[in-house]
């Protein structure tokens, strides 16, 4: 088995010891993005923009790899608040299109940062 590290200046830096992405086959593994405005390295503070920027380096992530959401197979959704999860399907129509992948929405206790969202998904090339 191979893997292929995947790396973008245009989301933020793993936080961690983690990679951005990792690519195995015509599979990418996409860490989980959290709300970081990547130019700034500050969490963005308001919901929605939480929920487009966290879109947003999910999407320069899969670009880094060669893909885009279209490519998206499978994704996995944190949110803090699940009352919040209507707002999520708003946004995510704005940027999937039909066939959606298949996903999860999980709520949970906290994120990293202090975040309300984080995104984490497969992609298929």
């Amino acid at each position: 088995m191979t893997k292929q590290i995947i790396h973008t200046d245009k989301a933020p830096a793993a936080i961690g010891p983690y990679s951005q992405a990792v690519r195995t086959g015509n599979l990418v593994f996409l860490s989980g993005q959290i709300p970081i405005n990547p130019a700034t390295g500050e969490l963005e503070h308001h919901f929605d923009v939480q929920v487009e920027r966290v879109f947003t380096n999910l999407l320069a992530v899969c670009q880094a790899a060669g893909g885009d959401f279209s490519n998206i197979v499978k994704l996995n959704i944190f949110l803090t608040d699940m009352e919040r999860f209507a707002e999520v399907n708003e946004v995510m129509k704005r940027y999937f299109t039909a066939p959606f992948p298949a996903r999860a929405a999980i709520a949970v206790r906290a994120l990293p940062r202090d975040a309300q969202i984080e995104i984490e998904g497969v992609m298929a090339l």
